[in-house]
């Protein structure tokens, strides 16, 4: 009787055990911003084509990165595959376009060009200079051959990313 009282005396004055979490959090700030330097626009040339060319009416969209950790990002610049919005389009349309460094805010960063890795409709840039680099990225959409784009406004988007290293 005793072992017993002094078991239930023992698990009376057990307090049940709990686990608790805390939390930690923080926030980065990201060394690698980007701008819309220049906005594009389609020139149309012909009635089949849209371009961004200059010779072509159109103006070359232009966005920096302006990086202040060296070597820690790759810009990753992809030039349209589609329309964002656009008239009805009852044919196919074919879609070219490239990406080019246009200025750089050190001579280092020429390298930039020369190093640049193209796979289908994006281009990467290793930022391995702190310092502004600009890119210019020209896009051409040919409409089902030859026929004429219908009337209307037109919308595609440049995808710029930094992607940390």
């Amino acid at each position: 009787m005793k072992k017993l009282l002094i078991a239930g005396a023992l698990l009376a004055s057990c307090s049940p055990a709990y686990a608790v979490e805390a939390p930690i959090v923080g926030n980065v700030q990201t060394r690698c911003l980007i701008v819309t330097d220049t906005n594009g626009v389609f020139g149309n040339p012909l009635p089949s084509k849209l371009s961004t060319l200059a010779a072509d009416g159109g103006v070359v969209p232009v966005v920096r990165y302006d990086v202040t950790l060296a070597d820690a990002y790759l810009a990753k610049v992809t030039t349209p595959t589609a329309f964002s919005a656009s008239p009805a389009l009852t044919d196919s349309v074919v879609w070219t376009g490239s990406t080019a460094v246009s200025k750089t805010s050190d001579a280092g960063m020429a390298a930039y060009e020369t190093g640049k890795v193209t796979y289908g409709s994006t281009t990467q840039f290793d930022l391995t200079i702190a310092g502004s680099t600009w890119f210019s990225s020209e896009a051409t959409a040919v409409y089902g051959g030859t026929k004429s784009f219908p009337g209307g406004s037109y919308t595609a988007l440049i995808l710029a990313e930094c992607i940390a290293k």
